[in-house]
């Protein structure tokens, strides 16, 4: 792997991430296509910074709380006090998983959820996460905010993943695609059922910056398909437009839309 120190420490701790029990060395090392002795050495001063620790057990590498906390601190101090109470207030009208997606660059991560299911299944992947493109609500609303060839782009430098990481009825072309992000337009908000996944089904809206428009995160309702059929997700869709639209209007006040 080409690129500066800083660079590959921080794919290590990229690679951590997905790993909660850990990595050997050797795994790390062949990941980051760098020596076992420069492994070794990142890895150490990352566990004298206080970014990684290793289980006495088995030699695995893990990534510590440190950045954990970080990030908290930093959601703390940047406007997610504003963003909660509209989440927590979608969760408990739909009684579903609600997530909010921002747009970083060409990239959509969630980064905060609330959960209105209080008993039953319950559909609640980890925040942090990319938002796939080509089979999500979340991202078709945001495709749909622009253009065809633009929307192409973004899935085509993202990738589309494997058949067997998405469900059934996920788009096969995309042709197919640009017909979802067509119907999305029409109506506001793009939804999916078992899209992203078999047995479950969303709806997404985007939030725009009430300035000029332009789109600046992606608000979701997502759950088990049992609950959530495609009469149900087009029901809770004005809840759904409503809590984008509060979105909307407060995301000047959020350091979390800069």
């Amino acid at each position: 792997m080409a690129g500066s120190q800083i660079e590959r420490a921080f794919s290590l701790l990229e690679s951590l991430t997905s790993e909660p029990r850990g990595l050997p060395m050797q795994t790390l090392a062949e990941q980051l296509d760098i020596p076992k002795s420069a492994t070794h050495r990142m890895l150490a001063e990352l566990m004298r910074l206080g970014y990684v620790r290793q289980n006495p057990e088995n030699s695995r590498y893990l990534l510590s709380t440190k950045l954990v906390g970080m990030g908290f601190r930093y959601l703390a101090q940047s406007g997610a006090d504003i963003v909660q109470p509209i989440l927590d207030q979608l969760a408990a009208q739909t009684g579903e998983l609600v997530r909010l997606g921002i747009i970083d660059g060409e990239r959509q991560v969630w980064i905060a959820k609330a959960q209105g299911a209080r008993s039953g299944l319950r559909y609640d992947p980890d925040m942090g996460r990319e938002a796939p493109l080509f089979y999500s609500a979340s991202g078709h609303a945001w495709l749909a905010s622009l253009s065809d060839a633009q929307a192409l782009l973004l899935v085509e430098r993202q990738g589309v993943g494997r058949r067997e990481d998405f469900g059934p009825n996920a788009p096969a072309s995309n042709a197919q695609l640009l017909e979802r992000l067509r119907m999305a337009r029409e109506l506001g908000y793009a939804w999916v059922v078992e899209s992203s996944a078999l047995g479950t089904s969303a709806l997404a809206a985007v939030v725009r910056h009430p300035q000029d428009g332009h789109v600046v995160g992606v608000l979701s309702v997502a759950g088990p398909t049992a609950r959530l059929n495609e009469a149900r997700l087009h029901e809770l869709a004005p809840a759904l437009l409503a809590a984008a639209a509060e979105l909307s209007a407060a995301s000047p006040a959020s350091e979390l839309f800069a």
